[in-house]
């Protein structure tokens, strides 16, 4: 029997596209049509019936043709062969309205579910000067910028990064970067660059040298002090805990971002509101000397 790998590295790039967005579609709306197929990619009806048979071919018996909804229905047994099918993986594609980056779609709902998003402000720099941050980051290289800091209203002409990651918090975008002013590794908010200017000196620094960056710990967390049995019950499912700590393994850099973003009370007396904050911190000495702003 061939393998699912060996099937995926035999099929072209392009065609495994439209086979991973037929096993997607099957098995979160319940059904594919060759219609279907033909929208998400731009192709004719008699291709996308060619691509319909091509997965039958491959994968006899995934999926079932029904007169009544004039389209492919996952068999009870259905399997995927090349797709992710993992929630974490496919919302945000559904989300995005993605079938394979740079489609012909347009604004056309190419899984046919409602998605919505919370209205959160822009917070992003140019193309111009967001494409001098990646190029540095891609390239290895140094990157010349004019940067805005909320602890300096000032903007600092000349400053010197050498930038290894960018990093979305789910609230706003930053680049981590070695800052040959300060000696050390820190977080540049995107939108507060004013100017980038990618040089073609070599970067002297490694991700390798930035610890926090490296180095992992574990939140343990547990449902705030202050919610009744039967919530702290439901927040432990929430988070798929198998006992009474939720546990995250996350890069010590990220630690404060993490905390905020799910709302954990940082107080030593858990005196902040269960309803807005309905977790808690268990192991803050080990946690807090790595993100001391996040804490109350």
């Amino acid at each position: 029997m061939v393998s699912k790998e060996k099937m995926r590295l035999d099929v072209k790039w392009a065609t495994r596209q439209r086979l991973l967005y037929i096993e997607v579609m099957a098995f979160y709306t319940g059904v594919v049509s060759r219609s279907d197929v033909a929208k998400a990619f731009g192709i004719s009806d008699p291709a996308a019936t060619k691509d319909l048979k091509l997965y039958s071919d491959l994968v006899p018996g995934n999926l079932i043709y029904t007169q009544s909804v004039f389209g492919f229905v996952p068999a009870p047994g259905f399997s995927p062969a090349f797709a992710d099918l993992s929630p974490a993986v496919v919302l945000p594609v559904i989300a995005a309205n993605l079938a394979v980056a740079g489609g012909p779609y347009g604004a056309e709902q190419i899984y046919g579910l409602q998605t919505a998003q919370l209205p959160l402000p822009t917070r992003l720099p140019s193309a111009g000067v967001l494409a001098q941050i990646t190029r540095a980051i891609h390239g290895r290289r140094k990157l010349r910028v004019s940067y805005r800091s909320l602890s300096n209203n000032e903007t600092q002409e000349s400053r010197i990064l050498e930038p290894h990651t960018l990093v979305d918090t789910g609230l706003r975008w930053h680049a981590r970067a070695y800052n040959e002013e300060s000696y050390d590794f820190r977080d540049f908010v995107l939108s507060r660059f004013m100017e980038a200017e990618c040089l073609s000196e070599p970067a002297e620094s490694s991700v390798d040298y930035d610890e926090d960056w490296v180095e992992m710990l574990t939140l343990q967390l547990g449902p705030h002090a202050g919610l009744d049995a039967a919530r702290r019950e439901s927040l432990l499912l929430d988070f798929g805990a198998s006992g009474e700590v939720i546990e995250i393994e996350v890069r010590r850099a990220l630690i404060g971002y993490v905390l905020q973003r799910l709302g954990v009370d940082t107080t030593l007396d858990h005196s902040m509101n269960p309803s807005a904050y309905q977790l808690m911190l268990l192991n803050r000495d080990e946690i807090e000397p790595f993100a001391a702003w996040a804490f109350r």
